[in-house]
């Protein structure tokens, strides 16, 4: 990795070993470490064991053998209790650390309108589902794998390199009159055969990192495009859009495949490359030991010893080699984890240009704004120097053409909209509650999507004379069936169910963005006088284009789109 993918790496896995639960985790990781030693250790006895077994065939001394397999029984047995608890205590960390970081990205995403930022910003952060609930297990995963296998085959070359310097010799090479003498030459044939192996797999395989980033890029935008067909299935089914979605379906896959094929073709050559490297390594070891077998310096079970040595110095010192496929995994992984924190991080730093103040307790739940500016994020504006102060109980009715400003003003009062100046002041203790033209009604049950945005839902009959209220009385027996409701309820139905919420939740506050866009002009006069009755004290702002609106309000907000503005009376 360069210097900045490890800077990036070491930003993203010190967070957990860091943390409150740094000793159990560094506990844990240990003990899996010192399982991970065990087992070398025991294949080090076993190791030895070849020796003993061989040289008793060879000898034909019958009377070892059975002791010999018994041996290599209990190592063997052993050897397996300790392989699959190092793996199942290592899959329980890998689950803590996941945890851990799940827990700690979805806070920061949806700390300060995270979420929503990202999209007012415009960032490149495509799919931030899929980071978040694959990326991290990935990275979990791999890191894990890669750092424990490293730790293991580290182990295992300090431990067989001096069997095999052992095992090796000397090895003799004649220089004209002289004789030049390698010690270990075994040992270091293995060390320089691994370091060429290493460079030629980076060399072979370094494409794929990129083309791993590309292809979880692609498969989530072409998955993606699915959800949002089945979130709007309504709506393109109702402009006969099945051929539109087939040739974006068709496009995104396309790219899936295109690089999908990139990539077979990347990991064929390096598998060409691993493969051949690993048959070349069983052969060699054989015939560098050959010389010594055969003039009688070493017995069939040294021979086999020293056979099983390099091979374990081997696979020690390639680990990098037969890994770099799933080091390119994790490093496709670290960039996209890495570039959405730096997004989150960037989103979460945008200071808010409006001050959002509440005032002195006792006070009335008046609105007040003051210099207030509205801005686009190019830096057009949309409201300059807005001075207003809106008592308790008034009805205010936001106009303006088309792009002038009036949601825009709406996310600024909700403290979502960074981009402007000013000040907003509401009285201490006064609840708000917004209405955005589609309301959003999350999966689970009804009930659950009638509380929203209260986690906790009131009583069945204050919940059952809500629905009443705007005329769903029909749901009042499903309150806790689970479905989809925004696919059965309609959008009048959904804005509705809206209304009975602001009833619930009986804030002093309520703003409505085009909130009755699709009621009928009957059934939306009996929407705003059912909140005049009700709620009597509740103060209304609301957007909207119908000329019905002025007569449920008593004042208008009129927005010009180039900041200008004006606040007067509706007369009659």
């Amino acid at each position: 990795m360069k210097k900045r993918s490890f800077r990036t790496f070491w930003h993203l896995f010190r967070g957990y070993w860091n943390s409150e639960h740094k000793w159990r985790a560094r506990g844990l990781l240990a003990f899996v470490i010192g399982l991970n030693f065990a087992s070398v250790y025991l294949l080090v006895r076993i190791n030895s064991w070849y020796n003993e077994f061989y040289n008793a065939l060879q000898q034909y001394a019958q009377g070892s053998f059975w002791p010999l397999v018994g041996e290599f029984t209990a190592l063997a047995f052993l050897y397996i209790i300790i392989a699959v608890y190092a793996i199942y205590l290592r899959q329980m960390l890998q689950i803590r650390w996941r945890t851990w970081m799940t827990d700690r990205y979805l806070a920061g995403w949806m700390q300060h309108q995270v979420y929503y930022r990202l999209q007012v910003l415009g960032s490149d952060t495509d799919n931030p589902d899929q980071r978040i609930s694959e990326d991290i297990n990935q990275f979990v995963s791999l890191t894990l794998q890669l750092l424990l296998g490293f730790l293991k085959q580290l182990t295992t070359l300090g431990a067989f390199g001096v069997v095999l310097w052992n095992l090796s010799g000397a090895f003799t090479v004649p220089l004209g009159s002289h004789e030049f003498v390698i010690y270990g030459y075994m040992f270091w044939f293995s060390l320089v055969y691994s370091v060429l192996g290493t460079v030629g797999a980076h060399l072979v395989g370094r494409r794929l990192i990129g083309l791993n980033f590309d292809q979880q890029r692609y498969e989530a935008d072409f998955r993606f495009n699915m959800m949002r067909v089945r979130e709007n299935s309504e709506s393109v089914a109702f402009y006969r859009g099945e051929d539109a979605e087939n040739v974006g379906f068709k496009e995104r896959f396309a790219r899936v495949i295109s690089n999908y094929w990139q990539l077979m073709r990347q990991t064929k050559l390096l598998n060409f490359y691993v493969n051949g490297y690993a048959q070349l390594a069983i052969i060699v070891p054989l015939v560098l030991a050959a010389p010594r077998y055969f003039g009688g310096e070493m017995a069939l079970g040294g021979l086999m010893q020293t056979v099983s040595a390099f091979g374990r110095v081997q696979d020690a010192l390639s680990y990098f080699v037969e890994s770099y496929d799933t080091i390119a995994q994790l490093a496709a992984v670290i960039r996209r984890l890495s570039t959405f924190t730096e997004h989150m991080e960037q989103a979460q730093a945008l200071e808010d240009g409006v001050a959002h103040e509440q005032s002195a307790a006792g006070g009335e739940s008046a609105l007040a704004l003051s210099g207030l500016d509205v801005a686009l994020p190019d830096g057009r504006q949309l409201m300059q120097d807005c001075t207003v102060t809106l008592p308790a109980g008034s009805r205010v009715l936001v106009t303006g053409t088309s792009g002038a400003g009036k949601s825009t003003l709406l996310r600024t009062l909700a403290g979502i909209w960074p981009y402007g100046s000013g000040q907003v002041t509401i009285g201490q203790g006064s609840r708000a509650l917004f209405l955005p033209q589609r309301p959003y009604l999350p999966l689970g049950s009804l009930r659950r999507a009638l509380a929203y945005p209260r986690t906790v839902a009131g009583t069945d009959e204050e919940l059952a004379a809500a629905l009443r209220d705007v005329g769903l009385e029909r749901l009042v027996g499903d309150l806790d069936r689970i479905d989809d409701w925004s696919r059965i309820l309609s959008l009048g139905e959904q804005q509705r169910l809206a209304f009975a919420r602001v009833l619930l939740v009986k804030p002093q506050w309520v703003f409505l963005d085009e909130a009755t866009s699709a009621l009928d002009e009957p059934r939306e006069q009996e929407m705003y006088e059912l909140l005049k009755k009700r709620l009597p004290g509740l103060s209304i702002v609301s957007v909207g284009h119908r000329s019905t609106l002025f007569a449920q309000h008593e004042e208008e907000l009129h927005l010009t789109g180039d900041g200008g503005w004006t606040l007067q009376p509706i007369s009659g």
